[in-house]
């Protein structure tokens, strides 16, 4: 099933930068350099939420005790 969301993307990315939308095409073409790690990330079992969870929860705490860095 995620084989076959891989195969739409790439025409997708084709048409959406044919469109003539500025800003839709800079996405994709956006999309269109990171594609390889956007096809591993369909294809490859791992994943990196587990580092992304406790960097957020780190980044809470920080908050928590010193406050809003823009202040």
């Amino acid at each position: 099933m995620k084989e076959s969301r891989n195969d739409q993307l790439a025409p997708w990315i084709d048409l959406t930068i044919k469109s003539g939308i500025n800003e839709l095409a800079g996405f994709a073409n956006g999309l269109k350099a990171d594609y390889t790690a956007i096809e591993n990330a369909f294809k490859l079992p791992w994943s990196n939420g587990p580092v992304e969870r406790n960097v957020n929860r780190l980044k809470t705490v920080k908050r928590q005790m010193y406050g809003p860095c823009w202040l």
